[in-house]
């Protein structure tokens, strides 16, 4: 009896391990966030498979008869639309229920959308917040005003239609200075990166039409140590 937490690609078909194929074709039942989606990933690795619907409308009503399931000797898998399940996607609380009861679970390595945006950004990596999607009316500005002092790299996700304005908000707080990058379409064949300043990024996107998943990547603040080593470094560039 188990759960496996089975990672799935953000666009690329092709980003998925033999380790995931195998396991999904192990196991008794597959969760799935939209089984339709999923559905179509499942013909393409040839797993003809019973699946579930687990998402964030039910997942409340359903993790006390998915782990009785998992403890009567099923095996089972959690997947969701992209990615891996519980960043910012439905598992936490099946995980949560799971570990509850003294139920094992094992969570595959695999693909999920902010790593790759991270590392492209250039922005520093050795340490950073994830602070998923902001909310999208009450409490939203109190979000990133909170985030204000943060030192560390900051990554965020958005929807294509909020992407604006969150940049807005962001010079807003932060400042129009402060560096940043959007990756949006990830693994995909229209994939882009976009690095420069919050100012420079929202004037860019305020003349495109936006689509797809967004990962947007902030600059921390600076410290005062840090913004006198970069300011020395600069003067001894002139002086060169």
């Amino acid at each position: 009896m188990k759960l496996y937490i089975v990672p799935t690609p953000i666009g690329n078909l092709e980003d998925i391990t033999l380790r995931a194929v195998r396991i999904l074709k192990e196991v008794d039942l597959i969760l799935a966030e939209d089984t339709r989606k999923s559905g179509i990933l499942l013909k393409h690795l040839d797993i003809n498979k019973k699946m579930f619907a687990h998402h964030m409308h039910n997942e409340h009503k359903t993790v006390e008869m998915i782990s009785a399931r998992i403890a009567n000797g099923e095996k089972i898998a959690l997947i969701t639309d992209a990615g891996t399940p519980g960043i910012s996607d439905p598992g936490f609380l099946l995980i949560r229920e799971c570990i509850s009861k003294g139920i094992e679970v094992e969570c595959l390595p695999g693909a999920t959308a902010f790593v790759p945006a991270l590392v492209n950004s250039g922005l520093p990596s050795d340490t950073f917040c994830f602070e998923g999607f902001l909310p999208q009316k009450k409490g939203r500005q109190t979000k990133i005003k909170a985030l204000v002092n943060e030192h560390r790299t900051m990554i965020f996700y958005e929807s294509p239609h909020r992407l604006v304005k969150a940049l807005e908000q962001f010079i807003e707080y932060f400042g129009a200075g402060r560096n940043a990058s959007i990756s949006r379409e990830l693994s995909k064949m229209f994939e882009e990166n976009k690095r420069g300043t919050l100012q420079e990024l929202a004037d860019y996107f305020k003349t495109k039409t936006v689509k797809g998943e967004i990962v947007i990547v902030v600059e921390g603040k600076k410290t005062e140590g840090k913004k006198s080593k970069e300011k020395k470094e600069e003067q001894n560039d002139e002086e060169e």
